[in-house]
């Protein structure tokens, strides 16, 4: 069991700490909110993965492993993308953002939790990672040990997103007061970029996928 919980362990980090959505969002709402902002919304991630081992369990993977899943998949999740990342944009040229956060329940904000969920979903990649090489993983780990290890399996997963996530936003949530407004809208613009990147990088993918170009 061990040797299950580290593999998950390392293989959890490997993805964990590539740039990516759910990680502009993490330092944005961290810059926001505060420290804690990185747990609550990776709670919604073990969540939705969670929900996934279940299905795939069920013989659901061979659905996201389908072309027409992937692009719809891709088209919805770009969009969704695309328009957190404009609003970003929008309220930091506007200045409608500010460096002090008017004293939020970190758990009433937000939907941070289901904002987790939404981005993580909508991301193609992660549920292509889900329905092919965790599946492999998770069948390995059930024939070595059977259920106890689809258990290990999954806390060696969840522990790496919490600990990397968990970090980052308590780094970043704990040093924004040495941030003042402007640069602080900068950051913020930039972050909003990255994430109409990913948008239309999905998009993008999801229309080859249906063999728009």
């Amino acid at each position: 069991m061990t040797t299950i919980f580290l593999s998950a362990l390392a293989v959890a980090f490997s993805g964990a700490i590539m740039p990516g959505p759910l990680l502009t969002y993490t330092i944005r709402q961290s810059l926001n909110t505060g420290p804690y902002a990185g747990l609550i919304i990776i709670a919604g991630h073990a969540f939705l993965e969670i929900v996934l081992v279940v299905l795939i369990f069920m013989g659901f993977g061979t659905v996201l492993q389908s072309g027409t899943a992937q692009a719809g998949i891709g088209i919805v999740g770009g969009l969704l993308l695309l328009f957190m990342g404009l609003r970003m944009i929008r309220d930091s040229v506007k200045n409608k953002i500010n460096i002090n956060p008017v004293q939020q329940n970190y758990f009433g904000t937000g939907n941070m939790f289901f904002t987790g969920i939404a981005i993580s979903i909508a991301n193609p990649y992660f549920l292509l990672w889900w329905a092919i090489i965790g599946l492999g993983f998770l069948l390995q780990a059930y024939k070595s040990c059977a259920t106890a290890g689809v258990i290990i399996f999954y806390l060696g997963h969840i522990l790496a997103d919490f600990t990397w996530y968990g970090l980052i936003s308590i780094i970043v949530g704990k040093t924004r007061q040495f941030i003042n407004n402007k640069p602080y809208r900068v950051i913020i613009a930039f972050l909003g970029g990255i994430l109409v990147f990913f948008g239309i990088s999905f998009f993008y993918k999801a229309l080859l996928l249906m063999n728009y170009f």
